[in-house]
């Protein structure tokens, strides 16, 4: 297990837990730019924050029991920002979530490539 998969990994896992639990606990700041996107508040508990979560735990699950689970939640994740970005695009709505889904995603991207190179 290389440094570099370690530290991406971990910061991947604070990044997607923390995102996963604003969007469950309907975090006040991130609402404005979910109704931009066009993402009914409802959403939010039920596919976005379980989703994070879930992502964050595989994460957390390859750095500790089995790498390929981390890669397996790192391409769920890189897929989950895809769709994000583009629910940002297709509506013109280039907002600090649109910033921060790029951010998410490079993230995600670096613990997959390094997922895989493990």
């Amino acid at each position: 297990m290389t440094t570099a998969f370690l530290v991406v990994s971990l910061v991947a896992v604070a990044l997607n837990g923390f995102s996963g639990v604003a969007a469950l606990v309907h975090f006040k700041p991130i609402l404005p730019g979910m109704a931009a996107a066009g993402v009914p508040e409802s959403w939010l508990t039920f596919p976005i924050g379980t989703l994070k979560m879930a992502g964050a735990l595989g994460l957390l699950a390859g750095v500790v029991v089995w790498p390929p689970v981390g890669a397996a939640a790192a391409a769920g994740l890189v897929l989950f920002f895809v769709c994000a970005l583009y629910t940002h695009v297709r509506v013109h709505d280039y907002s600090a979530q649109f910033g921060l889904a790029n951010g998410f995603l490079a993230v995600n991207a670096a613990a997959l490539g390094l997922a895989l190179a493990v």
